[in-house]
């Protein structure tokens, strides 16, 4: 039987997933977000996500409508409702010896989603997220991680409670900072460790330095002191990955 399309922009269908994109606090309280474009899409369901809704432009939705729910331009015209899932400490599985970056209150949507397209490229074990000012689900880290976010095992959680973790397990912290620091380069990372990094803005707080095994710092050569969040990481989550290669 031919599938009815949804022509009204007033239809409550239609409404519900435009207010899951615009607000986190609809997301935090349904469990449910919204994922825009068929490659997204796959490595959601590869990852093992609850599909609950699945909306294709000219098979069940008119273009207009498509138009007023989709964030973004390019999506090849396939948006989907998806369950949210839990993101603990406890349910990170690690391995021996496991490479994991920590943000510390990371603000912009747009950095975690390059930091976690990152982390899924260099295959990091874990992406554990600090005091987050921003959620998981945010349309913003959904597209600029390309599907990382489904892909890489992620927590949330305190600070504290992620020092506690590290400690227990006894893995290695590392905290990016200019002050007091090695270059990064001069310190083994073939070990169990954590590569922590705080905002561009403040950097990190003082929690992260005291508890750090190590001070890192990228060199900047130029006149400019600092690099983009999502930059720093990805050049340290690689420096880790060729030191293990060679060892």
């Amino acid at each position: 039987m031919e599938e009815t399309i949804i022509t009204s922009v007033q239809n409550a269908k239609i409404k519900h997933v435009v207010a899951l994109q615009q607000k986190s606090s609809l997301r935090r309280e349904e469990g449910l977000f919204v994922v825009e474009g068929q490659r997204e899409i796959e490595h959601c369901k590869a990852c093992g996500y609850e599909v609950v809704e699945e909306y294709i432009r000219d098979k069940n939705v008119s273009p207009q409508v498509y138009e007023k729910m989709a964030y973004r331009g390019s999506t090849e015209g396939h948006i989907a409702v998806v369950r949210c899932k839990e993101h603990t400490l406890e349910k990170l599985q690690l391995k021996e010896s496991p490479l994991i970056v920590v943000l510390e209150s990371v603000e912009k949507p747009g950095n975690l989603g390059a930091i976690l397209r990152s982390a899924e490229a260099a295959g990091i074990d874990a992406l554990i997220v600090c005091d987050p000012l921003t959620d998981m689900y945010n349309p913003n880290v959904i597209r600029a991680s390309i599907g990382g976010v489904f892909c890489v095992p992620t927590a949330v959680c305190s600070s504290q409670e992620c020092i506690a973790f590290l400690k227990e397990h006894g893995i290695k912290i590392l905290t990016a900072q200019l002050q007091d620091s090695y270059e990064y380069y001069d310190y083994d990372m073939t070990q169990g460790t954590a590569i922590v990094m705080g905002t561009e803005s403040t950097g990190l707080t003082n929690q992260w330095r005291e508890a750090a095994d190590a001070h890192i710092r990228i060199p900047m050569l130029g006149r400019l002191d600092s690099l983009n969040v999502s930059v720093s990481a990805a050049i340290l989550m690689y420096e880790a990955v060729r030191q293990r290669n060679c060892k």
